[in-house]
């Protein structure tokens, strides 16, 4: 799609987040920035990962984490913090992070890391970061206020960051004016797009019982029923969240005039595409994305 194209509305953040979503999702599934953490002395890959998007924040223990990232249980955050900083500290987990993430992505680029798009792609998310109000986004507050990298591709990866959390930032703070909390949400999305109970069973850590917990929240408030599907109601309230992130997400471009948004998705999607095409996030993964949207 071409945002110049549409009016200038939020779907239009909804097609820049498919596009910047998988650039910063390396960082979770490469083997260059699980490599970066492990030597970094984590322990295992949840270590890992919650040092170093917990990293902006400072040494924080799992309370503050497990609020701001919403939809972990208690446990998975506490098994990994405060411990993770005993073995290496926050400056740490933060260069590991960043230049795994780079590695990856000059690997799944190949000779796309060299086009010129890469470093306008990332000027113009710089832009839209730059733009993007803080109040209330506390992750993106705290990725923001890191120092900026100076080179394209490291640039490219902390801008597509920094507005992921952004929105992410925002998709929290509607699914609490919704009434929805972390773990439902997991159970409303998988009933929403079909996808497997059993992503969130590895990648959450659900039990049996606490998924039919879940279901029967949801089944109260009429969001599911009998049979544990999304009622009319269930489909209303998740289409509602999706519109209302979207939204709020918008507030990071509605600055950019059509050229530059139109800019911005062209040059993001050849990239997008590449990182996809390398296989290394999973198709069935909790962020909701289709990839097979960027795979050709």
């Amino acid at each position: 799609m071409t945002i110049g194209r549409m009016e200038r509305v939020p779907a239009a953040a909804r097609v820049l987040w498919r596009l910047i979503e998988p650039v910063h999702a390396v960082s979770y599934f490469a083997a260059e920035p699980i490599a970066a953490f492990r030597e970094a002395g984590y322990r295992g890959f949840w270590m890992g990962y919650f040092a170093g998007r917990a990293a902006p924040l400072g040494p924080v223990g799992p309370e503050l984490v497990y609020a701001l990232f919403y939809n972990f249980s208690f446990e998975r955050v506490a098994r990994a913090l405060p411990d993770a900083w005993t073995f290496a500290p926050p400056p740490v987990a933060l260069e590991a992070r960043e230049r795994g993430a780079t590695a990856a992505l000059q690997r799944q680029l190949g000779e796309l890391a060299r086009d010129p798009r890469v470093a306008a792609a990332a000027d113009l998310l710089a832009r839209a970061a730059h733009a993007a109000p803080l109040q209330g986004r506390p992750l993106f507050a705290a990725n923001r206020a890191l120092p900026e990298p100076v080179d394209p591709i490291a640039r490219l990866w902390h801008f597509a960051t920094l507005l992921r959390e952004h929105r992410g930032d925002g998709h929290i703070a509607t699914l609490l004016n919704f009434g929805i909390t972390g773990r439902q949400s997991h159970v409303l999305q998988s009933l929403a797009i079909g996808m497997p109970k059993t992503v969130y069973v590895a990648a959450r850590d659900f039990s049996d019982g606490e998924w039919e917990d879940m279901l029967a929240e949801l089944r109260t408030a009429g969001y599911v029923d009998a049979a544990g599907n999304l009622t009319d109601a269930g489909r209303a309230i998740k289409d509602a969240i999706e519109t209302r992130t979207d939204e709020l997400a918008w507030s990071a471009y509605a600055g950019l005039p059509p050229g530059d948004l139109d800019a911005l998705s062209g040059a993001l999607r050849p990239i997008a595409r590449a990182v996809v095409g390398s296989g290394d996030i999973p198709h069935n993964a909790p962020m909701g994305l289709n990839l097979s949207e960027l795979a050709d």
